[in-house]
């Protein structure tokens, strides 16, 4: 078929054309329903062929002179409000067909996606809409075929999420500047599932770890006695941030 390029892989590798590749970042942004028990991912529709109209990670071609970061945060602006988020660098997805469906096989273009994990609270988050495409918060295990590989890209991501909640202080970075221990416990068990830890265990552990100040606040929730609100000392985690630490 026109464009198949099977026959040139006879010639050695040193003499094949350099490949021509475009270059975009898709970001896997994950928001946390702790009333609900939720972990949620940001889809929206992919507006081409040959997967138009399915759902997607929301993703950009990098601009003339735009970072890499500055194209995921610009991705991230035009989809969500939102004043507290993590954003890393997750992983580069370079697959050969990684852009096409099996009948479109063809090697004349290359998309090579860098992709970005990004964490918030749902609570926290604005959607913004647009007259292009659809856009929706869907639970991570509900999650159906997306288009290109971004089913694999989400994977990748949340076993990131949840290795970074295992040993940094990634949590902190989404929560407000002060919160009680049960706010906190509550965004683990979204992620990590409800039998990751017994609060009484949780809260021993991370106090004794000593990053974590009380602010001599008390707030009252509910029928139940106030709760203490900390904040999280980044000079006091500054000894632990280049030593193996577990959280949980």
């Amino acid at each position: 078929m026109p464009g198949h390029n099977h026959k040139n892989l006879s010639i050695p590798l040193n003499q094949q054309p350099l490949a021509d590749f475009k270059v975009g970042v898709d970001n896997v942004i994950f928001s946390v329903d702790t009333a609900q028990n939720r972990l949620l991912v940001l889809l929206v529709t992919a507006q081409q062929e040959p997967f138009l109209n399915s759902w997607s990670l929301p993703g950009t071609l990098v601009r003339q002179g735009e970072s890499l970061e500055d194209a995921a945060y610009r991705t991230m602006a035009e989809k969500i409000k939102v004043n507290n988020l993590y954003l890393e660098q997750l992983y580069t997805f370079g697959g050969l067909h990684r852009n096409l469906k099996p009948v479109y096989d063809t090697y004349e273009i290359r998309y090579l996606s860098v992709s970005y994990f990004a964490l918030v609270r749902f609570e926290d988050a604005e959607l913004i809409a647009d007259k292009i495409s659809d856009i929706a918060w869907y639970p991570v295990k509900e999650v159906p075929q997306l288009a290109f590989d971004h089913n694999k890209i989400l994977a990748y991501g949340y076993r990131r999420l949840r290795n970074k909640l295992e040993y940094s202080p990634l949590a902190f970075d989404v929560l407000p500047a002060r919160f009680t221990l049960n706010d906190l416990y509550q965004l683990y068990t979204t992620v990590l599932g409800e039998n990751f830890a017994d609060y009484s265990n949780f809260r021993a552990r991370l106090l004794k770890l000593g990053f974590l100040s009380d602010t001599g606040i008390k707030v009252s929730r509910g029928a139940g006695r106030p709760a203490s609100l900390y904040k999280f000392d980044a000079d006091a985690f500054a000894a632990f941030k280049d030593k193996p630490l577990v959280f949980i």
